[in-house]
C-alpha cells in the first residue's frame, strides 16, 4: 500500500482484477508490428499478458521503484525496461525505424498528452490501446454533432480508426478513482496521409474548438478569409457539425485561399 501512496502523485491506479488486465492486452491485433511498448507498466498485471504474446515487449516506467519491482519479478523483461518519460523519449533510441504499438493502463492526468505524442510518431505507431478516464475514451471515440466531440476526436480519427471496447469499473483498481474507465483501440487507417496540409490541419482544427461556441467565420478570423470563401456556407457551422473529412475539405479551402 505504501507504493501506492507513493504513486499517487503520478495519478496512477493500480489495477487489480487480472480478467480485466488479460482483456486489455487481448485488444491489440498484433497486425503490423512484432514491438509492443507499455507505458507506466507499475507492478506489471498488464505486462504479463503481453509477455505471453508473440510479440516484444518493452515496458517504459518513470517511477523508480517500479522499475526495480518489474526488473525483480519479470526476468524476461531484461534489458526492454526504459527508465523514462514516455511524452519526452526518442523512441528511435530503442526501436530504430520499427514500427511499434502503444498500450497501458494510462495515468489519467497525462492521459490526453500521451494521444497527442503518439498522433506525433503516427508513422511508427499502427496500433494503440489502453484504459483511460471513460469519458476521455468516450471523447476520442465519439462522432461529429456531440457536445463531447472534439480535438481530440478529430484529430485521433484523421490517422485512425477509433474503436471504444468497454468500460471497467471503478472497484477494480487499488485506489479506486472517482470515475469509471473505458478501454479503446486506435488502428492506423490503409492510408492515414491527409490530403492537404497536415500541419494546417492540426491549427485548424485546435483554433476552430478553441471557441467552440462560435461559428467558422468567427473563429478562424485568424486566418484572414478572404470576403469570398467567408460566404462558403461551411463558415456558417460551428466545430462539432464537422466531420474529419470536412475539416479536411476546411483546411484544402484556407490553404487554397492563402496564410
Amino acid at each position: 500500500m505504501d507504493r501506492v501512496k507513493a504513486k499517487k502523485h503520478l495519478g496512477q491506479h493500480f489495477l487489480k482484477d487480472e480478467s480485466i488486465a488479460k482483456d486489455i492486452a487481448d485488444t491489440l491485433t498484433l497486425q503490423g508490428y512484432d514491438k509492443v511498448l507499455e507505458i507506466g507498466p507499475g507492478m506489471g498485471v498488464l505486462t504479463k499478458y503481453l509477455l505471453e504474446k508473440p510479440v516484444e515487449t518493452y515496458v517504459i516506467e518513470i517511477d523508480t521503484e517500479s522499475v526495480e519491482y518489474l526488473t525483480t519479478h519479470y526476468p524476461k523483461l531484461h534489458g526492454k525496461i526504459i527508465s523514462e518519460d514516455f511524452l519526452r523519449y526518442n523512441l528511435n533510441t530503442v526501436f530504430g525505424d520499427a514500427p511499434l504499438a502503444i498500450i497501458g493502463n494510462f495515468p489519467y492526468n497525462i492521459s490526453t498528452q500521451i494521444v497527442f505524442r503518439t498522433l506525433e510518431m503516427r508513422d511508427r505507431i499502427p496500433e494503440f490501446a489502453g484504459m483511460f478516464q471513460k469519458e476521455v475514451a468516450e471523447r476520442i471515440c465519439e462522432k461529429k454533432g456531440s457536445k463531447t466531440y472534439g480535438i481530440l476526436s478529430v484529430l485521433a480519427q484523421a490517422f485512425y480508426d477509433a474503436e471504444y471496447l468497454f468500460t471497467v469499473s471503478e472497484d477494480v483498481f487499488i485506489p479506486p478513482p472517482k470515475v469509471k474507465s473505458g478501454v479503446l483501440r486506435l488502428k492506423r487507417k490503409e492510408n492515414y496521409h491527409l490530403p492537404c496540409d497536415e500541419k494546417l490541419f492540426f491549427a485548424v482544427v485546435k483554433t476552430a474548438f478553441n471557441q467552440r461556441r462560435k461559428t467558422l467565420r468567427n473563429s478562424l478570423k485568424t486566418y484572414n478569409l478572404s470576403d469570398n470563401l467567408k460566404e462558403d456556407s461551411i463558415f456558417d457551422l460551428r466545430p462539432e457539425q464537422l466531420s474529419v473529412e470536412d475539416f479536411i475539405v476546411l483546411t484544402q479551402k484556407i490553404a487554397a485561399n492563402g496564410i
